[in-house]
């Protein structure tokens, strides 16, 4: 058998999380500190900004306002980082990328070599027919994907 990469053999190295802003989002971001802090796993948060169309968003360029929500969610974590200062800490990393959320994860995961993915479950009603990221996530089958309620 070839040397090199292999998924799961001691436990997981890299653990990617999904975040867009929403609450179970954030929850899926908290279980996946958990599981990289009992692992000793890096947690890489991504945040994948979406293409809009249709030109602005209340007047500000529609990169702007997704850029400056990659930045809000970055100080978010911070924030919580900062407030588990003294305790085992856990190793992160925010990642961001621009496309279609799906898409953006995959190529985070497959970037990262990640040995699981976690997200929250989809809070809009349209993806029950059309199929959300985790889902999505899932069906590849790639990688674990855990979501999170």
């Amino acid at each position: 058998m070839p040397a090199g990469f292999e998924r799961g053999t001691d436990g997981p190295k890299v653990i990617v999380a999904g975040v867009d802003g929403s609450d179970t989002s954030w929850r899926a971001a908290a279980y996946a500190a958990g599981l990289a802090r009992r692992q000793r796993a890096l947690l890489a948060v991504v945040y994948v900004q979406p293409l809009l169309t249709g030109g602005a968003a209340l007047g500000a360029p529609v990169a702007e306002t997704t850029e400056e929500v990659a930045e809000e969610l970055l100080a978010e974590i911070r924030d919580a980082a900062e407030r588990l200062r003294g305790e085992p800490g856990v190793r992160w990393e925010f990642h961001t990328f621009r496309g279609d959320p799906y898409q953006g994860l995959v190529q985070a995961a497959d970037d990262l070599k990640a040995d699981a993915v976690v997200v929250g479950a989809s809070e809009r009603a349209g993806h029950r027919i059309v199929g959300s990221v985790a889902v999505r996530l899932v069906k590849a089958g790639r990688w674990p994907v855990t979501v999170v309620p």
